[in-house]
């Protein structure tokens, strides 16, 4: 379970921004989160409630998560597909000349502070 890694990762960044900033307290998080990035959301959930409890600056910090969706290009014919629908062979040439555009990053998108 690599979750609970992100989460620390994600936590220790708000806090050298909080710091920064002058927050008091974070009230919510928005990640977006890769369709096919390998992140499991009821994991990340479970690690986050636990973590955040941990920091003064996150404890109750509400954690939202949008998802971005897979994006394959085909470089034989410039066309883009879903991933997940059609995987790695594009479904209007058959090629396998594929690669991934968007769907496996991972952002903070917003900080909800005062």
């Amino acid at each position: 379970m690599h979750e609970l890694g992100i989460v620390f990762h994600i936590i220790k960044n708000i806090e050298q921004v909080g710091e920064k900033n002058q927050l008091k307290a974070v009230s919510a998080v928005t990640l977006e989160i890769g369709e096919v990035s390998t992140v499991v959301e009821s994991y990340l959930r479970d690690c986050w409630k636990w973590a955040t409890d941990k920091s003064a600056l996150m404890r109750g910090a509400e954690l939202k998560v949008e998802t971005i969706p897979a994006i394959t290009l085909c470089e034989d014919c410039g066309k883009t597909y879903g991933t997940v629908q059609y995987g790695r062979v594009c479904p209007e040439c058959q090629s396998e000349h594929t690669h991934l555009v968007t769907g496996s990053e991972m952002n903070i998108k917003e900080i909800e502070a005062y």
